[in-house]
């Protein structure tokens, strides 16, 4: 049970804050860049349910996946050890299972995809594509977090606990499914917003 007392605590104002193992670390470490995009990512999510529009099945996807977020960013933040007094909660390669069987079901419902296409049409839409953006950057900051302390406890490179790379397949495979149901909510509205090469601007002749 998670019990805030008090927002501030001004630990933090050297510029480092505790890890999950309680440990301290710069505010500039990768992990925390990591986990802090997850989070985001989860604001991002909360605000493309908010603005509504999104089927109810949609919604309790997002929702599940508001969840697993935050786990997610509990995983980034504690470091990977040999062994646990009190083992904590991980990514699990069936979450990632879920993600992909999600993104099938959505993905039947939809046309081939012939052309990129651009972010807008319904609001929900819009905010899931910003979500999923934001997703990708998660990702990204996860993969640089496991290069630099490794993805097996004691292998970063001052002996610090690992990074679980299932985080990072796990944003992997959320950015997808993000994208796929971006598209399953401009349905409604007849589908896509395509990409209109140079913009829609007419084409010089060749010469």
């Amino acid at each position: 049970m998670v019990n805030l007392t008090r927002i501030y605590t001004r630990t933090g104002d050297d510029g480092q804050t505790h890890l999950g193992d309680m440990s301290r670390t710069s505010k500039n470490d990768l992990r925390l860049l990591a986990y802090a995009d997850a989070n985001e990512a989860n604001a991002a999510i909360g605000v493309a349910i908010a603005a509504g529009g999104l089927r109810d099945d949609v919604v309790a996807t997002l929702t599940r996946v508001q969840n697993d977020l935050f786990d997610v960013g509990a995983d980034l933040c504690t470091p990977l050890q040999a062994s646990y007094e009190y083992p904590p909660l991980r990514v699990d390669a069936a979450w990632i299972d879920e993600l992909e069987a999600d993104c099938d079901r959505y993905l039947g419902e939809l046309e081939k995809l012939r052309s990129f296409i651009l972010p807008g049409g319904t609001p929900g839409s819009a905010y899931l594509h910003v979500a999923t953006t934001v997703v990708r950057r998660a990702e990204r900051q996860a993969w640089a977090a496991i290069a630099a302390y490794g993805d097996q406890p004691g292998t970063g490179t001052k002996g610090e606990g690992g990074v679980n790379v299932l985080t990072a397949k796990y944003l992997n495979r959320l950015s997808d499914l993000l994208f796929v149901v971006a598209r399953v909510a401009n349905l409604p509205i007849g589908g896509d917003v395509l990409w209109q090469p140079g913009g829609g601007r007419a084409q010089a002749p060749q010469k």
